[in-house]
């Protein structure tokens, strides 16, 4: 990894990130085809998606400034051999094409139903890392009948959900910080129109700009099974993230009460980049709760 960070500029975290990224870019993951992909109309947009292996549903959804192939590449191959994996881009990322309309978890989450229901889809294991993590929570608090399990992998529910740095690095993101990276190099590879990458970086660093809090009483409602992945310098607050546990049932002495059947699961020595590199640990987890 010291060759990678060689010649960076730590007075800007996002470069540092966006190396972090290039390594996973870069992986020698067995690269497999979708079996079917296309674009879902929806919401006045046509969404980007792909579908592997057969099975029972499971999707998707990746981090901010990701593609599919970025995020869940070295996920994909293993988790389509027992699974019908279906693998969004959302608005402005990857395939998807930029668009205009207002960019918020809400409207993103939108998007996922849609696209259920273009794939005719009445419910689904719900997968999603980071900003995707944000929109499941979203889309089982809106429409929690097509959400059966859920997996939140170094996401929160709400702003606060993330340590104060994180909150205010986000405020500090430029678009010049994003140019000649990883970032923009995927983007060029698959984007259907490359010259939107500058109004696309707008769209974003506004959106993640904005606070959010999709409401404790909303995430306490909520009945299916939630497992949560984080690693332990992820940039989640601890206490936040053991409340949102506790909201969902957890934290109980398992001794002298049922074993709760929501998990939670802290994998140690890992930042917010790299526990998306633990493969096997994540598909560990996967593997035992989706069972």
């Amino acid at each position: 990894m010291k060759k990678v960070f060689k010649g960076a500029d730590v007075s800007k975290p996002i470069l540092i990130i966006a190396m972090l990224f290039f390594t996973v870019f870069q992986s020698k993951a067995q690269q497999i085809k979708p079996s079917a992909s296309g674009y879902a109309p929806v919401n006045g947009i046509k969404v980007y998606y792909e579908v592997y292996g057969e099975g029972k549903p499971l999707i998707l959804l990746h981090g901010a400034f990701y593609t599919i192939q970025m995020n869940w590449a070295q996920l994909i191959p293993e988790l389509s051999k027992t699974r019908k994996v279906i693998a969004i881009e959302m608005q402005g990322h990857g395939h998807t094409p930029f668009s205009d309309r207002k960019l918020d978890l809400a409207t993103m989450a939108n998007d996922v139903e849609g696209v259920m229901n273009y794939l005719k889809v009445d419910s689904a294991d719900v997968a999603g890392y980071s900003m995707g993590g944000s929109i499941a929570y979203q889309l089982a608090v809106k429409s929690p009948k097509r959400v059966k399990k859920l997996v939140i992998i170094s996401s929160t529910y709400k702003s606060t959900g993330w340590r104060p740095e994180v909150t205010n690095a986000f405020k500090s993101f430029k678009p010049e910080f994003f140019n000649n990276t990883p970032f923009e190099t995927a983007y060029d590879a698959v984007a259907p129109d490359k010259t939107k990458w500058p109004n696309f970086l707008e769209q974003m660093l506004a959106f993640v700009g904005t606070p959010f809090d999709m409401g404790d009483s909303n995430i306490a409602k909520m009945t299916m099974p939630v497992l949560i992945i984080s690693g332990d310098n992820d940039g989640l607050d601890k206490v936040e993230l053991m409340k949102t546990y506790q909201l969902l049932g957890g934290g109980v002495a398992a001794d002298l009460a049922p074993m709760p059947k929501s998990h939670l699961a802290i994998v140690p020595s890992q930042g917010h980049v790299s526990l998306m590199m633990q493969t096997k640990i994540i598909l560990g987890y996967l593997d035992d709760f989706l069972k």
